[in-house]
Order: structure tokens, then sequence, then C-alpha cells
């Protein structure tokens, strides 16, 4: 997220065609707003009533999960567009803050034209998508799916006179007129040497997923219209796929009903911070390790370790933590980059922590044991977590903690009771389903309960006031990061379509060194492969291809199981490319530029706890046999 917005967005003009852009946009953008802020409080009814009606009145809904899903997709699409007005989907802005004013300005209507022509080439294949749906009956609630497909085009279309509205209220006209001409020259020079593309194959795959995904990131295109862009120039010019399908594989990367536990736990972590559960859960925090040099980084890593998984959604895990420890951690002194370099690195960490969906996507690809993968995978992420400690300890050994109170074991223990509800949530969450209770989506529910009753009964601090604006910031948050989830399921069919697969795979068999020599093109395979594919459709797609492999050299498929996982978070959260590090970012709201400096240490840490994990098979398979 570009959390620089408000210092580099040019300025808004108080006469002319500015100030009357300004006006629409500020209407059309407050109805947007409302309706994303009632969806999103439709969404968390709907799978409320559903766990109620199933668990409690043993009536199921069946349409519960249909309609919320409907939903999903409308509230994922204004919540990008939402995010588009207000410049928050996510970007790296480590050129454009660093470069001369007039260039600054270039590229900031660059990053806005680049959107625009994204969208106006995407827009007529999503009309044709959705008129294509329009002949699907939805099973439960017997309606056309035209009702889900229509949040596409109309969220395009929807950024497109967003993305119109802020070019026109550039204070000056020529960095426009500058940025539509490179944007245009070029649309039109790819069109033009698009029969030169085709006949070099897979370089095309250089070419675009590779050249033209840095060239946007680096010039400060949001990371989502990036690959979006990347991914529309390959398949259009390359190969001869209808272009409908990419429009059908951002459907199916934003439609997964797991992710609608990220809008919901987002607003769970607003929810605990607004209600004092989580100052008082810092306060007894503070207490108990306060006093000990980086004492809540440590409490970072130990939070994540607890609470991971329990969403299915590395995202929504983060969305539960960053917003309770953020604030105290800063206000002791904890830069903002060190805080989400440490927050992307503990996602990492914490991938093999049940109930993890990639680790049952593992089983359900590879037929490896489900309940063995849940227990092989707590003591790898045990030792990442101590690896990640050891530079917490370095980094933070010389910090001055002369103003930092130690309390007695009195005041613990009353902060300690305090606190209880609150610290009992994620346990409360966990057991939701360890026990049946509610699905990995629907658990956030139960949270949000949970937390608006222990506002109301014991904290005695709920402001009904701040309801409307957590809502729209939670669609908006939402729609900047499943749009980029979209983008990069297109991103990971057209390398699937393109064979980069099945290379792989062979190309990986083929390595000498036996059992030590596959375990380690694995782990720089899948680190590289996790930065674009994410962990789901990379184990998809890679999965069944590999395990058979690694069987025949000697490796255990659970033990295989935890390095690949571990290998493709490290590269979902590395930047410049990782996905989840974006997400980070855009969760604790800090600048992707701020993290750089800090993160390399994280992941050095997280790739020699890798290595432990390869070297020592028994870490993940020594509590099989009990």
């Amino acid at each position: 997220m570009d959390a620089h917005a408000a210092t580099i967005a040019p300025p808004i003009p108080l006469t002319g065609i500015g100030r009357f852009a300004d006006r629409l946009d500020r209407g059309l953008g407050g109805f947007v707003e409302i309706v994303a802020a009632i969806i999103v409080l439709a969404e968390i009814v709907i799978l409320g009533a559903g766990v109620a009606a199933r668990y409690v009145f043993h009536a199921p809904l069946v349409w519960s999960d249909e309609l919320a899903s409907i939903l999903f997709l409308w509230l994922s699409m204004l919540g990008a567009v939402i995010a588009l007005r207000r410049g928050e989907h996510m970007r790296m802005t480590g050129l454009v803050s660093r470069v001369s004013p007039n260039v600054r300005m270039v590229l900031e209507a660059l990053a806005i034209t680049a959107a625009i022509a994204f969208l106006l080439l995407i827009l007529p294949h999503a009309l044709e998508y959705a008129e294509e749906e329009n002949f699907i009956v939805t099973p439960a609630l017997e309606i056309s799916n035209a009702w889900r497909a229509s949040a596409l085009p109309a969220g395009m279309a929807l950024m497109l006179v967003a993305a119109g509205f802020r070019l026109l209220r550039f204070g000056s006209l020529k960095p426009v007129l500058i940025a539509i001409g490179i944007t245009a020259a070029l649309v039109l020079l790819f069109w033009l040497i698009g029969p030169a593309l085709k006949p070099l194959g897979k370089l095309n795959l250089v070419v675009f997923f590779v050249g033209v995904v840095a060239l946007n990131v680096f010039s400060g295109v949001p990371i989502a219209f990036s690959f979006a862009l990347a991914t529309f120039g390959y398949l259009s010019l390359t190969t001869s796929t209808p272009l409908l399908v990419m429009v059908g594989r951002l459907d199916e990367g934003m439609s997964h009903l797991i992710l609608l536990a990220v809008p919901l736990f987002i607003f769970l972590g607003a929810l605990i911070e607004m209600t004092g559960m989580a100052k008082a859960m810092i306060q007894f925090l503070a207490s108990l390790l306060g006093h000990v040099r980086g004492g809540l980084s440590y409490v970072l890593i130990g939070a994540m370790y607890l609470v991971s998984g329990i969403s299915g959604s590395k995202i929504a895990d983060m969305a539960a933590i960053a917003p309770v420890l953020f604030p105290e951690m800063q206000k002791r002194g904890a830069k903002p980059g060190d805080l989400v370099a440490l927050l992307s690195a503990t996602g990492a960490q914490t991938e093999t922590i049940p109930p993890s969906i990639v680790l049952i996507t593992i089983g359900s690809v590879t037929g490896v044991s489900i309940a063995a993968l849940f227990t092989g995978g707590m003591l790898p992420a045990l030792v990442l977590g101590l690896a990640l400690c050891v530079v917490v300890w370095w980094r933070y050994r010389g910090e001055d903690l002369s103003r930092v109170l130690r309390h007695s074991k009195r005041e613990i223990t009353r902060l300690a009771l305090i606190a209880l509800p609150a610290i009992a949530l994620p346990f409360v969450i966990r057991a939701a389903v360890v026990e049946g209770v509610a699905t990995a989506t629907e658990v956030s529910t139960i949270g949000i309960a949970y937390a608006v009753l222990a506002g109301l009964l014991l904290y005695r601090q709920f402001d009904w006031r701040r309801l409307p604006k957590m809502l729209i910031e939670t669609a908006s948050l939402t729609g900047a990061i499943i749009f980029i989830v979209g983008s990069a399921t297109a991103m990971a069919w057209g390398l699937t379509q393109s064979g980069f697969s099945q290379d792989l795979a062979r190309a990986m068999a083929a390595v000498p060194g036996g059992t030590w020599g596959f375990l380690g093109i694995s782990v720089i395979a899948f680190v590289l492969l996790g930065s674009v594919l994410e962990g789901i459709p990379a184990i998809v797609l890679f999965g069944p291809l590999l395990f058979p492999i690694a069987k025949q050299v000697g490796v255990h498929e659970v033990h295989y199981s935890m390095v690949v996982v571990f290998a493709m978070g490290i590269g979902l959260f590395a930047p410049p490319f990782g996905v989840g590090y974006y997400g980070a970012c855009a969760i604790s709201k800090i600048n992707p530029d701020e993290g750089l400096k800090y993160i390399w240490g994280y992941i050095l840490a997280l790739l020699i706890g890798l290595a432990i994990v390869v070297a020592f098979p028994w870490l993940s398979t020594g509590f099989l046999r009990f």
C-alpha cells in the first residue's frame, strides 16, 4: 500500500474542472462506500446466522455460503474501487519518492493511466464473461450466476471512472498528457511487435512475467495492475487463448470462499482495538515482557504462532494481530519498516501451523495424510520462530529501557485478569474450528460476536460512531488484497498453460546429488514459485508431479511437505514479487519501501531455519509415530 499517498499525490485544484471532478468523485465514492459497508455487515450476519442455524438449531442454511460468495465478489470489486479512488492499492514507491518533483508527477499519472489501460482492455471481455454466466443457475438459490459475475464488469467500470476522476484532479495537465502518451505508445508498441513475440516461445515468460512486471512495479504501478497487465499482454500477444478465460481466472482467484475470512478478520482486528481489548492485552503483555529488550517483538512472533491457521488465510491472521501490537510497539520506538518486515517473516514462519489450508491442499492433491501433516507442522514452525527471535535479540540488544517501568507481580496479576477475556479470544476461535462449531471461514464471526459482547459487557467501551468508518476501511483493504490475489491467480494460470510446470518438474528430477540435491533444488524452485504462484496454486500445479519424485529419492512425504511449504512461504513474503509482503504492508498501513531495509535479515533467518528443517527430517517426522 502507498502509505505516503498524501505526500506524493498531486494537489487538487480548488477551481475549474478539477473541482467539478472532485465533487462527482465524492458523490460516487460515497455511494460505493455505503454499499460496500453494507455488504461487509451483511457477510457478518449471513455467516453468523449460518453458524447459529447449524450448530444451535441443527437446521443448516443451505444457501448461506452461496449468498456469502456472491456478495464477496461484489465486496472485493467495490473495495478495489474504493482503494483506487483513495490511492490505497499496494505499490512500490521506492523510485517514485526519489526522483524530481516533475518526474514524480509523471510517474504518479502513469500509475493511473496504466490501470486505465488494463481496465479498458479487459472490460469488454468482462462483460462477455458476465453474459456467458447468465446461463448458469446456482444450486442453492437457483438464480442466474450473472448476479455474481456482473460484479467484475461493474467494478471495472467504476474503477475506470474513479481513475479518470483522479487524473482530472491533477494540479497540472502536462504530466497527465505525458503519462497518457507513454501508456498509449507502450500498448501500441507491444501490439505491433506481437507477431515477432510468438516465435520466441517460452522466452515470452521472461519478457512479460519478469520484464513487464518489474517495469511496472518499480515505476509505481499498483501490484495488482502490474500482474494483470503482464498476464493480459502474454495471453493476447503470444497465445490464441480467448481473453474471456483470463476474466474467468480473475473470478476464480477472487471467489475462493476461504478468502472471505480476510475482510471479517480485518474487521475483527479493528473491533478488538475499538472495544479496548487490544489495550488490555497490550498492557498485560507489556508488563510481562516490556522490560525485556525487543519484548513485544517476541510477543508478535508468539502471537502469530498461536493464531496462525485459524482463518486459513495468512493475511487474515496478520489482520488479527497487527492492529493489536503495532501501536504500542511504535510508541516504544520500533521502526515501522522493522515491524512490517517482522510481520511478513512471521507469516512465512507459521505456514505449517494447523489447520493450514496449504497443508490440507497438499493432502488432497498428493494423498499424504492430513493428520500426519498437521502433526508434523508444529515443530518446524517453532524452529523458524526461534531463528527470528535471534534476529530480534540482535537488533534490539542495545534498546534503551531506562524509561520502561518494571511491573510488580501483583500488578502483572491484576493486568492479566483484566486482559484474560482478550487473551482468550484466539483460543476460543481455535476451539471453535477444532470442535467443528464453525468452518475456517465462519469462525471469524464468532470472534466478532465475542469481541462485541466483551466490549459492551466487560470493557464497557464501544463507540458506535466508529463502525461506519471501520466497515469502509475493511472494504477498501479487502479490495486491495483480493484484487492482487485474482491477478496473481490469472498469472499462475498463464504460467501453467505455457508448459512451464512440466518443464520445471523434469529439470528438478534430473538434478544430481540424490536426496540432498533434490531437496536443495526444491527449496530454490519453491522460493521462486512462491513469490509468483502463492501456496495453493503452486501445490496444485507441482504437487502431483514432484511428490512421487521425492519418494523415489528417499525423502519422507511429510518432511518434503514442510520443506516445500516453508520455501513457498519465504517466496510469498519476500519482496519485490512476494504478494504476501504487500499484504502485510496493507494490513499495517506501512509503505513497502520502509520494510525493504529490514526484511532481509529476517529472510536470512528463515532460510537458516529452513536449512535446519531440511537437514534434520526428524523435526518433521519425529512425532508421527506417537
